[in-house]
Parts: structure tokens; sequence; C-alpha cells
């Protein structure tokens, strides 16, 4: 039986994750499998891999074939280089507390790497935030400049209107004190007499 260090898809769409399972290499991708050693997930930056270290170097002392992004991701973890140095440990080349040693040396060096990676992409992520906040403090300033210019037009204008009243206000209240007023005289009508209306009626008595 062909054993396979492979990944098997799960997640959402658009949304991947792995397990790392040790599998025959005629089942199905997301078939049936012997073995789970771990997980990657390539949605992450860096991405994450959890890998049972000592299952792995097992499988893979043992023969079994990894693809090649298997392969990648047990490089990264040191599976491989552990299997190097264990041979050179069987054929005398080193000691076992050697090979430790250039394995912890290793291990420190590459987190080290990772927490630069990380570090790197915050400082990014925070520049890029630090941008954007100016951008939309020089848009707000502009906007409000703007509206402060505005304000101050109608301002403005309000104001000599106001000034446009008040004159043409003073200009009536100075025509209407050079008008001289007319007087108007009422002539009243003389009184009929009356003494005569008596003489004759005296007159058609007699």
């Amino acid at each position: 039986m062909a054993t396979r260090i492979r990944l098997q898809r799960h997640g959402k769409k658009n949304q991947p994750f792995y397990h790392i399972v040790i599998a025959d290499g005629r089942a199905p991708r997301d078939g049936r499998f012997i073995e789970k050693i771990g997980t990657y997930n390539p949605l992450t930056h860096p991405a994450t891999i959890n890998i049972n270290f000592d299952r792995a170097l097992y499988w893979v002392e043992t023969g079994a074939s990894p693809s090649d992004t298997t392969r990648s991701l047990l490089k990264k973890e040191g599976v491989y280089l552990m299997k190097h140095l264990r041979g050179g440990i069987a054929k005398g080349v080193m000691t076992e507390l050697d090979a430790d040693r250039k394995f912890e040396a290793w291990k420190q060096d590459r987190d080290s790497k990772i927490s630069n990676t990380k570090r790197e992409k915050i400082d990014k992520e925070r520049g890029e935030m630090k941008k954007r906040l100016d951008a939309e403090s020089k848009v707000k300033e502009s906007i409000s400049a703007k509206v402060a210019a505005k304000y101050a037009k109608e301002a403005a204008k309000e104001a000599a209107a106001m000034e446009e009243a008040e004159v043409e206000s003073t200009e009536m209240e100075a025509t209407t004190e050079e008008t001289p007023e007319v007087v108007t005289e009422v002539t009243e009508e003389p009184a009929t007499e009356e003494p005569v209306a008596e003489a004759t009626k005296e007159k058609t008595e007699e």
C-alpha cells in the first residue's frame, strides 16, 4: 500500500481549511484516511500550521510519500531537518546532544523570522491605517473649509441686504421730512335766512 501524506480540504467556499492526513494513495482526496497528524490554515499571514511533530517524523521515516504542499509544510516545521540529524546520529557523525542543539538553534531562528514577519505585517497595517486617517482628516478639513466659506458668503449677503434696507429706510424718512403737509380748508355754506321765509308766510295768511 502506497502511503501518502496529503491535505484533506475542509471549510466553506473561498475559505479553505485543510487537515494533514496519512492516507492510502488510492483513496480519494477527501475520503478515508489512516491518521490525522495536523491542520493547515492558508488564510492567515503567515499561514498557521499545527503538526504532531513526532507522528509526522514517524511517517516520514517509515517511507510515507508527501505531496508537494505537505512536503513544504513539513520542511517549515523542521520534520525533514530532524530526519537528517537522526541520520547523522545513526552514522556516528554527531551525537544526539549536538543534533538537539542544532535543531533548537534552527527553531529559534525560524521563530524569530516568523515574529519579524508578524511585526512587519502589524507595522504595515498601522502605517496604512495612519495614511487612511490622515487622508480622511484632510477631506474633513477641506469639507469644513468649504462649509465655512459658504456660511461666510451667506452671512455677507445677509449683512449687505440689511445695510441696503437700512439705507432705503433712512432715505424714506428723509423724503417724508422734506415734503410739506397739504392743509385742506373746509368752507362752510351760508345758512338760509329764516326771517325771509317767515315774512313770506305772514303775507300769505293776510
